[in-house]
């Protein structure tokens, strides 16, 4: 098992790795939507003053609790199971609340089709429902954090979105018809992590929510007055009285610095790392972290690191935009723990079925020491393009490294549908975690399987290995489209290449020949795997309509 880092320094500083530290009376770690849904809505119900949403999405449509409506579609609490019902419901009764729900203008966008009646009427329902669409961002960037604040008391900040396709519980049955959408159609399994926070750091990410509020609409909101907890009576606390950091993600745009404290944080934490480094990502994509993560397994005495991703993307230019990147960081990330003393290994939860859990947490687990969770993702866009928000913890006490080593327990004894103690005794028996996966993962039913890179062609490698997918290296050197592919033809050729202008015009003409011929030929080898694949489903940063097939098809 991992050892607390000796630390003579703290890893958490405000204004380079954090933007904030600010204690929690209570806090509790969320695994799983289905949970999440259930204690939001006590805390909604139980709110005085002030609400803030603050998301890349909230679908209106979907029941909270699903089901269990009776026959006036309201959930076991009395209150309506369906989230804009819910929140109608939520004014009417508590008339001193207001709500001011902030969602990415691009997520609305791709959903005008389904969601645009039931956003005008929950608009419509109370001039104490305040709803905006957050469109202040770079084009092509979102707005991805994932906030609730209920009276600058209690907050939740995580990786859930309220929103279609994220319902599930930690077994993860398969053929759940719980995880039914809207639209009746099943989603595939969903694993999600997001937190409970009561005290001083809701504060702080109230106005958080209010500095997003007005850039979003050029609105000041006034902090809340006078906030009690509404701290759900069956949430037991995971731990008390702990200093949390907020690290934040946001574009150059208008004037306004580049913030890049999530970067920074996990910069800093990978570097700091002793033994062991534990990721649950949506992807794996992201060129700082990866070079940092390849320097340190290349090191004789080099840690550890296991990756939890999903098995593949859900949309051809998704997975080709970051699938095709991560078959490269593997390969990068393997050789230089074989050069090294490091250890490195990538996997992805399967059902009892056999068939993929979305694995869409954000969760990054050094030793003992430290635990980062939020909404960003192991990616570039997360490193300073999208706006996102994390928090993280780092241990100063023996009960902080327990809470840190018992939720990694319990995370890989979710994956490995086993006990943490099994967990527990295969890690102290093999003496690393890779170790304890091997001897606890099974061939068949629920478990983990080993990731495997796509083969890649020499022009994948090049693009791979250059930034030519990199917004934020785009929006930094405000490189027009021609001379991107010249800084990414540059890179592949290496020392041959010069800066002549006819060989830049010639590499430019042939880099877009092959570049449309690579895509055409990607689209190809994809249509033919699409029989063996995951149904396609929406995630973060996609923009197709809300469709949906049923995984047993």
């Amino acid at each position: 098992m991992p050892t607390t880092k000796d630390q003579t320094d703290a890893l958490l500083q405000e204004g380079t790795t954090c933007w904030r530290v600010a204690r929690a009376d209570r806090a509790a770690l969320i695994v799983d939507a289905a949970d999440y849904f259930v204690h939001l809505r006590t805390t909604l119900t139980r709110a005085k003053r002030t609400v803030y949403l603050i998301g890349w999405d909230f679908d209106l449509r979907i029941e909270m609790m699903p089901g269990q409506s009776d026959e006036d579609g309201n959930a076991p609490d009395g209150w309506p199971n369906r989230l804009g019902e819910f929140l109608e419901a939520l004014v009417e009764r508590r008339p001193d609340v207001r709500l001011h729900i902030l969602k990415w203008d691009g997520a609305m966008l791709s959903e005008l089709a389904t969601q645009a009646w039931e956003t005008l009427s929950l608009k419509l329902s109370s001039d104490r429902i305040h709803f905006a669409l957050d469109s202040h961002h770079p084009a092509g960037a979102c707005h991805h954090q994932k906030i609730v604040v209920i009276d600058d008391r209690l907050a939740f900040c995580g990786g859930i979105d309220v929103t279609t396709g994220r319902w599930d519980t930690r077994e993860h049955a398969p053929d759940d018809e719980r995880r039914a959408d809207p639209d009746g159609a099943l989603h595939q399994p969903w694993h999600d992590v997001t937190t409970a926070l009561e005290g001083p750091v809701a504060k702080a990410l109230g106005d958080l929510a209010r500095e997003r509020w007005q850039s979003a609409t050029g609105e000041e909101l006034p902090a809340a007055e006078g906030g009690i907890s509404s701290w759900p009576d069956d949430l037991e606390p995971d731990i008390r009285d702990v200093e949390i950091g907020i690290a934040r993600s946001a574009p150059r745009y208008h004037g306004a610095p580049l913030v890049n404290e999530i970067e920074e944080l996990y910069l800093a934490a990978i570097r700091a790392a002793r033994d062991t480094i534990y990721v649950e990502s949506q992807y794996l994509a992201s060129g700082s972290l990866c070079e940092a993560m390849e320097a340190r397994l290349a090191e004789q005495d080099g840690p550890e690191i296991v990756v939890v991703n999903p098995q593949s993307a859900q949309s051809f230019l998704e997975d080709e935009a970051m699938h095709s990147v991560r078959s490269r960081m593997i390969e990068r990330l393997r050789d230089a723990a074989e050069r090294g003393g490091g250890h490195f290994s990538i996997f992805h939860p399967v059902d009892a079925d056999g068939r993929p859990i979305y694995v869409h947490a954000k969760v990054f687990v050094v030793d003992d020491w430290v635990l980062k969770l939020g909404s960003s993702n192991i990616d570039n866009r997360s490193m300073g393009f999208d706006t996102e928000c994390d928090i993280a913890i780092e241990a100063t006490s023996e009960v902080e490294c327990n809470l840190i080593r018992n939720f990694t327990l319990s995370l890989l004894a979710e994956h490995l549908d086993c006990t943490s103690e099994a967990v527990r005794a295969a890690w102290q028996e093999h003496g690393s975690l890779h170790g304890a996966v091997e001897a606890l993962r099974v061939p068949e039913g629920r478990s983990l399987r080993l990731i495997e890179p796509q083969p890649l062609d020499p022009l994948e490698h090049a693009l791979a290995d250059s930034r030519i997918l990199d917004p934020r290296y785009q929006q930094d050197n405000r490189l027009r489209p021609k001379e991107r592919v010249e800084h990414a033809l540059k890179r592949a050729v290496g020392p041959y290449h010069r800066q002549e202008t006819g060989l830049a015009a010639i590499l430019f003409a042939a880099g877009v020949v092959t570049l449309g011929l690579w895509v055409g030929r990607r689209m190809l080898r994809r249509s033919r795997r699409r029989s063996l694949a995951t149904p396609a489903i929406i995630t973060d940063r996609t923009f197709s309509p809300s469709v949906r097939r049923d995984p047993r098809e």
